[in-house]
C-alpha cells in the first residue's frame, strides 16, 4: 500500500476551516516532535501560513502547556511585529494563559497598550491585550490607573464583549486602590 504523506505547511495551506484546523491539531498532538516545525512556521510571519499555523499551535498549547515552555519569552518578545490579526490574536492568546517573562515586560506592555487603543485592531486582539495589561498591573501596580483610564474611555462605544471584559477588569483593578 503506498502511503502519502503531506509536510505540515501542505496540509495548513489546503483550506482555512475548523475541520482542516483540528485535523492538524490532531497530527500535532500525536507526534509532538511536529511542534517545532508548527512553531518555526508560526514565527516566519508570513500570512497566511503563519496565521494558520498559530491557530493551531495555541489550540494545542491550550491541551497540552508544556509545548510553550522555553518559547513565552521568545513570543513575548516577538509578537509586535506580527502583521496579521489572527498572528497578534492567538499569540496574545497565548501569552494571556501563560507565565510572562519579567525581562521583555517593557515591549509587551508597549504594544498591549498601543493595539488596546488603536481603533485599526480588532476586538479579540483588544481583549488579550487588556487581559495581559491587567496581569502585567499586577507585578507593576504603578499601570494600573492607565490601563483603567483607557478601559474606561472606550466602554462607550465598545462591543458587548469588550465591554464585559473591560468592567471585569474594571473592577479588579478597582480592588487593589487605585
Amino acid at each position: 500500500m503506498n502511503k502519502t504523506t503531506f509536510s505540515i505547511e501542505e496540509l495548513l495551506l489546503r483550506e482555512q476551516s475548523r475541520a482542516n484546523t483540528d485535523m492538524v491539531i490532531g497530527i500535532i498532538m500525536s507526534k509532538p516532535r511536529l511542534f517545532n516545525n508548527l512553531w518555526e512556521i508560526m514565527m516566519l510571519n508570513q500570512d497566511p501560513l503563519s496565521r494558520r499555523a498559530a491557530w493551531v499551535a495555541d489550540y494545542c498549547a491550550e491541551s497540552c502547556p508544556e509545548f510553550l515552555v522555553g518559547r513565552i519569552e521568545v513570543l513575548a518578545a516577538v509578537v509586535s511585529s506580527f502583521r496579521s490579526d489572527g498572528l497578534k490574536r492567538h499569540g496574545l492568546r497565548m501569552l494571556s494563559r501563560s507565565d510572562l517573562p519579567v525581562e521583555n515586560l517593557g515591549p509587551l506592555t508597549d504594544v498591549c497598550f498601543k493595539w488596546l487603543q488603536s481603533p485599526k485592531e480588532s476586538v479579540a486582539v483588544k481583549m488579550y491585550s487588556m487581559v495581559i495589561l491587567h496581569r502585567i498591573t499586577t507585578i507593576f501596580p504603578e499601570l494600573a490607573r492607565e490601563l483603567f483610564d483607557i478601559i474606561e474611555i472606550q466602554l462607550h462605544e465598545a462591543t458587548p464583549g469588550f465591554i464585559s471584559c473591560g468592567r471585569k477588569i474594571m473592577k479588579k483593578l478597582s480592588k487593589t486602590g487605585l
